[in-house]
């Protein structure tokens, strides 16, 4: 009897996420001969990864959430690992279905909204941090930004100011050698402008060199901004060099302290929250487990009137038709699949292809293509109607759930969605990250358990647990509770480590001169 029992297949944890796949994702690692789902396995397939269930035959595709993620390379058999040694990606057609399944979103009435502790702005924005930010206008400012910074923390000045987070040099590469009436000088100025006024900023002093592209004076000719008690500006060639630009911009800080140290939390509804969604490090359980319980958070916030920005346009290629149709109109369909097809003719431009990303760690944790890997980051939008679709650095002007054109490399990505106005970011990851953003505080969503232990220190929550029971919907639930905390003060584990003082990287588009 015991050779009997020895001798039978042993069973392995999968998961079939939908009746039209002809694949299963490995919970657990599957060793060769290992049943699943009916199928004993013919390699190792590690967890997070795909193994083939029925016969499929070259050129056919191959499914996963009921959708196409790539076309068999060669005929692949039942209890086959599947990967990118059998699986390729081609064009094919989607079907957009425009404002198909719009709908009106209800939204809570005020009294019955979820509330958290935020700083009320002047002009009626909402704050979840109270920072002083130093930008620069190019990167030869750089070094005086930083310079004065570090002298506003040598003086212990801020130990007098507990409401005031910090003092932030956000410096970047650019601001020179650049067409001053191209894209890249425009994205630039939105960029810095939207930091200028994130909600999260209760002072800015800006630095210039003088002899940039990017003149100070010309930026602020475009808003309609004046110096004030908390907006100064300096340019070094004009104060006189480093040593004098550094001095007057700390004492500057000094005078700013006092007037933005005075701000105080009060109580605000959720429907001030604006949520940036960031995915990073993504691996096979990434749409299966953190993703989709962000995208529940997202549904019940945007049920309380609240804002979630979902971006990365590279990786919601091939997922974009599941988002047209929800859109709230044909032509906010439309803009979409445009900038779909921007994309296209940049990457063709720079010789590259859409299928460049995922990433190696991403194929490592078990992502093939990128239509697969856009498949699970579109989970983090949720259900909701898109009310709107924005260019990157746009200020976001309405509620609900939107979408902003960015690249998918997280830094700038993100940067972009601060710019538009968000106030708290939820960063989901299967590999691991270690992203940071300030002046808006970033939650790290594991997708997974054992990278969850491994890295405790960086991650603010843990979704591997859907994958032993517990459902979407709670576990969007304890995301939403959390994004009330953070936005209330808790610090995340990014803040607790430092992080986000150099995440600051604005999309640079077009040719360096």
């Amino acid at each position: 009897m015991d050779q009997l029992v020895s001798d039978r297949p042993r069973s392995s944890r999968t998961i079939r996420l939908n009746d039209a796949d002809n694949i299963i994702v490995a919970v657990d690692p599957i060793e060769p001969g290992a049943l699943a789902e009916g199928v004993v396995a013919t390699a190792r397939v590690p967890r997070g990864h795909k193994m083939a269930i029925v016969p499929i035959a070259q050129g056919e595709p191959v499914r996963k959430f009921g959708q196409i993620i790539g076309f068999a390379s060669c005929p692949i058999a039942p209890g086959d690992w599947v990967h990118e040694h059998n699986v390729e990606m081609h064009a094919f057609a989607r079907e957009y279905h425009f404002a198909e399944d719009a709908r009106d979103e209800p939204v809570l009435p005020l009294a019955e909204q979820a509330t958290f502790q935020g700083f009320r702005r002047a002009n009626g924005k909402v704050g979840t941090r109270n920072y002083i930010g130093i930008l620069t206008s190019v990167n030869c400012s750089a070094t005086v930004a930083r310079y004065i910074a570090k002298e506003i923390e040598r003086s212990g000045l801020l130990d007098d100011h507990p409401n005031i987070d910090g003092v932030i040099p956000l410096v970047h590469g650019g601001g020179c050698a650049l067409d001053v009436k191209g894209e890249g000088y425009e994205i630039l100025k939105r960029t810095q402008w939207g930091y200028a006024t994130n909600p999260n900023m209760a002072g800015v002093l800006m630095v210039g060199l003088g002899c940039e592209g990017f003149q100070i004076s010309r930026w602020m000719e475009a808003y309609g901004v004046k110096e004030s008690d908390t907006f100064r500006t300096f340019v070094i060639q004009d104060v006189g060099g480093t040593k004098k630009t550094v001095a007057a911009g700390a004492e500057a800080i000094r005078d700013m302290l006092p007037i933005v140290g005075k701000a105080r939390r009060t109580t605000v509804p959720a429907s001030e929250i604006v949520l940036a969604l960031q995915c990073g490090g993504s691996d096979g359980y990434s749409g299966i487990t953190a993703n989709p319980a962000l995208g529940a958070a997202v549904d019940i916030l945007v049920n309380q009137g609240g804002t979630a920005i979902l971006s990365e346009t590279p990786e919601i290629y091939g997922a974009e038709h599941l988002l047209t149709r929800r859109a709230a109109d044909r032509a906010t369909g439309e803009k979409l699949v445009s900038m779909i097809r921007w994309w296209e003719d940049y990457t063709a431009r720079n010789k590259m292809e859409m299928n460049n990303n995922p990433s190696p760690g991403n194929k490592a944790g078990g992502l093939t293509t990128i239509l697969e890997k856009s498949l699970g980051a579109a989970a983090k939008g949720g259900t909701k109607t898109l009310a709107g679709v924005y260019h990157y650095a746009e200020p976001i002007d309405r509620h609900g759930f939107v979408y902003m054109d960015t690249p998918g490399y997280d830094p700038v990505s993100a940067t972009g969605q601060v710019a538009g106005g968000a106030n708290v970011l939820c960063f989901t990851t299967g590999r691991g990250s270690a992203y940071g953003c300030k002046p808006t505080p970033s939650i790290k969503i594991a997708t997974n358990t054992v990278m969850y232990e491994r890295m405790i220190d960086d991650m603010d929550l843990n979704c591997g647990d859907v994958l032993d029971g517990v459902s979407i919907a709670d576990k969007g639930k304890e995301i939403f509770e959390t994004v009330l905390k953070v936005a209330s003060g808790e610090r995340s584990k990014s803040e607790q480590n430092g992080y986000g003082d150099t995440e600051f990287v604005p999309w640079q588009v077009g040719a360096t001169m």
